[in-house]
């Protein structure tokens, strides 16, 4: 059943809400909730969230992990870590869009008052998470929320770092670097995504994972993102995760985030410049009616997520800086 459950949800088609796999069971929580329980948890596995399609046409990491649930069907897995696989926005999958109403991966917050499709999916999927780590407390946490970019990039495989106070532990850098995650964007503040949530409510080394360019099913090359397939099938086997150094990642710092605030806006560069993309000092990058034009200060500056049709209120771009890697040595 396991190697069905993503086609099933997506049909709607009800499911046996728990079962046998090799080498433990399966618990089907609601709605693109799945719960994967070893027979034999180790006392040192982590409490593992694995999620997609928080954005509906990121069809990628939906199909990467549709394979390591065929493999834990298959017996090529056995698991040892509890895991609660989340498949997010499944009216916009369906669709085959972004979002239904508006974009799910900025409502994580439990002081949440918005109302729709989006805000109540939310509220399931942040009610999920809270139940499956208070029910495997004591356990290291570990949220990887698997996305892929609406353009190209300098690094096509990068992970958001989510802001938080506690560091990030050394051998979730290594892990990523052996995973061949190329770049990693540290945030500057609080930003209300899936991972961050995890990350600010939880204490979980959590992750926004981009995989590369947003596709749709049936035209994904899976053959780049083999490494990070390796990662999470070690997690959910508690292995030792092949690793690299992390000075073999750029890491980089937002500077400034870009919102629009009107109806009249406008970025100033072509919309497929590729994610990372430099500006020289003195660039215009931006025009808005209300808050003026923006220019690049003294030093240079990096486009990430650049969108101009967001929402009004909501980021349009990130603008980031090149910083030293963390310190292997502390």
């Amino acid at each position: 059943m396991l190697a069905e459950w993503l086609s099933l949800t997506l049909d709607g088609t009800a499911a046996a809400p728990e079962g046998e796999l090799p080498g433990g069971r399966y618990r089907i929580h609601g709605p693109g909730l799945l719960e994967l329980l070893p027979a034999s948890p180790s006392p040192t596995a982590p409490a593992l969230v694995l999620s997609a399609g928080i954005h509906g046409n990121e069809t990628a990491p939906i199909e990467l992990l549709g394979d390591l649930l065929a493999r834990l069907e298959a017996g090529r897995l056995t698991p040892a870590s509890p895991t609660l696989v989340i498949l997010g926005n499944l009216e916009a999958i369906r669709a085959g869009s972004r979002f239904v109403e508006t974009n799910l991966n900025r409502l994580f917050r439990r002081d949440l008052g918005a109302e729709g499709h989006e805000a109540d999916r939310a509220r399931e999927l942040m009610a999920a998470v809270d139940a499956f780590f208070a029910h495997h407390s004591g356990r290291r946490r570990i949220h990887h929320d698997l996305h892929t970019a609406i353009r190209d990039s300098q690094y096509p495989r990068f992970a958001v770092e989510p802001f938080a106070e506690a560091a990030t532990p050394d051998e979730q850098w290594r892990w990523l670097a052996g995973a061949d995650i190329q770049a990693v964007l540290h945030q500057h503040t609080h930003s209300w995504t899936f991972s961050h949530y995890s990350k600010h409510y939880h204490g979980a080394a959590a992750f926004t994972l981009e995989l590369g360019r947003a596709l749709p099913f049936g035209e994904n090359d899976l053959a780049p993102l083999a490494p990070m397939g390796a990662l999470l099938a070690a997690l959910i086997e508690n292995r030792l995760p092949a690793e690299r150094p992390t000075a073999d990642m750029a890491f980089f710092r937002v500077e400034h985030e870009l919102k629009r605030h009107a109806e009249d806006f406008r970025l100033c560069f072509a919309d497929d410049t590729p994610n990372f993309t430099e500006f020289a000092p003195g660039t215009r990058l931006a025009e808005d009616a209300i808050d003026g034009p923006f220019t690049v200060g003294e030093a240079p500056l990096r486009v990430v997520f650049p969108n101009a049709t967001v929402e009004i209120g909501a980021r349009a771009a990130l603008l980031v800086s090149a910083v030293a890697a963390p310190d292997e040595s502390d």
